[in-house]
């Protein structure tokens, strides 16, 4: 049964690839449970929480399967992301340095405002590349699983089969070096995932920062060209609203790419059943060639 659904799948990502992100190729686009409905029983249509079903959050917990609570197309940000989409309008220009303007004005994304055609664009995401932190936050987030422990939360996003680790066991924050971090007495190498401590501010809500990202030439803040840079500092807000809800909040302090700090996202996600089978939904260079043969080379000719 699997290898019959997901054939239809994989050219409805390659048509969806043509309007927004190119590079993914789920094998179910939908969230799929292994209820006792069956391995491919939708999950999103569950009841909203109302005053009379609405139920407390747990202490300190962000353990779950999380999707978007406005359905699993609300965290695409094809478009830019969540708070800021790159539309043109006045409200969502951003504060750019001169370095950082120039900067994305360099950047060829395939989505946005200045959109390129497929043949010209840059985006590392196009050659499979890891997005990094913060790009994973602002890239089809449809269903995010959180596990954690007394040390360590752990966050597994779908998209790429990727996983990031945020300690909570009170270490400090590693210190910007060029080209590096230094933490413990010792100087680390940049990550894409860069290194994320986090702290509760109270019982129902962790604050992230994370450092020590990848430079400008190897990751973009979004897929419309928006540029990032390893000076960056990104705090991240979970609060659990109550045990369904969680709202997820990012600010970014990019000195080298933007004159003053501004917040990217704030995207609340409903928790979903537990036996919630996540489907893989990955970068694929073979599956990329294929676009390119068959939508990508055509639309580029036009």
């Amino acid at each position: 049964m699997p290898n019959r659904l997901m054939m239809p799948n994989r050219l409805v990502a390659l048509m969806v690839g043509l309007f927004a992100a190119p590079l993914g190729f789920p094998a179910d686009t939908s969230a799929q449970n292994s209820s006792p409905g069956g391995w491919f029983t939708q999950d999103w249509n569950k009841p909203p929480i109302t005053n009379e079903n609405r139920k407390p959050a747990p202490r300190r917990s962000l353990a779950g399967t999380w999707g978007p609570a406005g359905g699993a197309g609300a965290g695409t940000q094809a478009g830019g992301v969540h708070l800021k989409p790159n539309n043109g309008r006045p409200e969502n220009q951003l504060p750019y340095t001169p370095y950082g303007l120039e900067l994305y004005r360099s950047h060829k994304a395939l989505e946005g405002i200045d959109a390129s055609l497929p043949s010209q664009g840059n985006d590392p995401r196009n050659v499979c590349e890891p997005l990094g932190v913060p790009r994973y936050n602002h890239y089809n987030i449809r269903l995010t699983q959180i596990f954690q422990d007394e040390y360590k939360v752990v966050m597994l996003y779908q998209y790429d089969n990727r996983w990031r680790v945020i300690w909570t066991d009170g270490r400090e924050l590693p210190k910007l070096v060029d080209g590096a971090v230094a933490m413990a007495g010792e100087v680390r190498e940049q990550r894409f995932f860069g290194y994320s401590v986090g702290s509760w501010i109270d019982d129902y809500t962790l604050q992230v920062q994370t450092v020590g990202t990848m430079p400008e030439d190897r990751v973009w803040l979004d897929s419309t060209g928006r540029p990032i840079s390893d000076q960056v500092r990104v705090t991240e807000t979970f609060r659990r609203v109550d045990y369904d809800t969680l709202e997820w909040s990012e600010t970014i302090d990019d000195p080298k790419i933007y004159t003053r700090p501004w917040e990217t996202m704030k995207l609340p996600l409903r928790l979903h059943d537990p036996r919630t089978d996540v489907m893989e939904y990955y970068c694929s260079p073979v599956e990329q060639e294929k676009y390119n043969k068959l939508l990508g080379n055509a639309a580029s000719d036009k």
